[in-house]
């Protein structure tokens, strides 16, 4: 009953001091009004010595409660019942570009350097509940994997079937990989456009020169990140393919065109980053998550229920039981 009370004017509780003060005053009054009638009149000894006599003092007890009842109820005792509704006022629209070349198999990473990005880029789908995410592979050519969408478990699903595929021409064409990208962006009217795109290696295929795709994101308003996989040095990665269509390893120099990377981030207003291990790769993604926030705006609605009305209803009934009682069996007490 008294769980999330609170009073709107508590200051009136300090009438609350008067009651006491009011006792003292009552007690002392009818200590010397005793004394009075046992000097001068046995009458008098007699009638408050009288069975009802014995309660009289009932009706003060009545109407202090009632006071303190009706300064508890102009108190304004309340419950609060809050309720709080969120809505997503500025949501982004990101579009994660994943190279799948057949370097995107070695083993500087755990298992490969693919498997661990889609390990990472799963927890980073999960973590944006609220905006549009859509998918683009690319290796010698691009392809829209999963247009953007709100539907996290189509894009969940279409990142756990991105593999290898010897059918797809070789080569690394991150110019068709961010065209691809923007042209899966250009339309969208989200206040907020994004394209994370990661490889593992230098433009080799594509007809699209990449500096004309990152153009094409400024001139559409999208933000690009760039992500460079890849240990420095040598890793152990596929050489050849064997008779029964397993690859052969072996340890290669690592060739990252870093410098394209950054000037495609620069010129976007995006950021570069490089990722040595799945640790690293991990904080790079967790990086970009605080970079991208989504603005939620949390509105609060307070439900107030009045307790007041209550207390003065049980003031007043005590007020009328101590009017009545006072011109009934105590008339002849006061």
């Amino acid at each position: 009953m008294f769980e999330n009370i609170e009073f709107l004017n508590k200051e009136l509780f300090w009438f609350l001091v008067l009651l006491p003060l009011a006792l003292v005053w009552y007690v002392f009054k009818h200590s010397k009004q005793s004394a009075e009638l046992k000097i001068s009149s046995i009458e008098g000894f007699k009638q408050t010595s009288s069975f009802w006599g014995k309660f009289k003092h009932i009706l003060f007890v009545l109407r202090m409660l009632a006071l303190a009842l009706l300064i508890t109820a102009l108190a304004r005792p309340r419950t609060v019942d809050v309720s709080t509704k969120t809505k997503t006022t500025k949501g982004i629209d990101i579009v994660m570009a994943i190279d799948v070349s057949a370097s995107m198999l070695a083993k500087d990473l755990r298992p490969n350097r693919l498997e661990a990005l889609k390990e990472v880029a799963a927890d980073f789908i999960d973590g944006r509940p609220n905006d549009r995410i859509g998918l683009v592979e690319y290796a010698g050519e691009a392809y829209t994997k999963t247009p953007i969408t709100t539907d996290k478990s189509i894009v969940q699903r279409s990142l756990r079937d991105i593999k290898y595929n010897t059918i797809i021409e070789g080569g690394t064409a991150i110019g068709m990989g961010l065209a691809t990208s923007v042209n899966r962006l250009k339309d969208s009217r989200a206040k907020s456009k994004v394209i994370i795109l990661l490889t593992d290696g230098v433009n080799n295929s594509g007809f699209i020169d990449p500096k004309i795709a990152s153009e094409l994101a400024v001139e559409y308003g999208i933000k690009v990140y760039t992500i460079g996989l890849g240990t420095n040095g040598m890793a152990l990665s596929p050489s050849s393919i064997n008779p029964n269509g397993t690859f052969r390893y072996s340890r290669q120099q690592v060739e990252i065109d870093e410098k394209l990377l950054e000037e495609i981030a620069n010129a976007t207003g995006g950021q570069y980053f490089r990722a040595t291990n799945n640790q690293k790769l991990a904080e790079i993604y967790k990086e970009i998550n605080k970079l991208e926030k989504t603005e939620i705006q949390e509105k609060k609605y307070y439900n107030y229920d009045e307790k007041y009305r209550p207390l003065v209803i049980l003031a007043g009934l005590l007020l009328l039981i101590e009017i009545i009682l006072r011109n009934t069996i105590f008339r002849s007490f006061v």
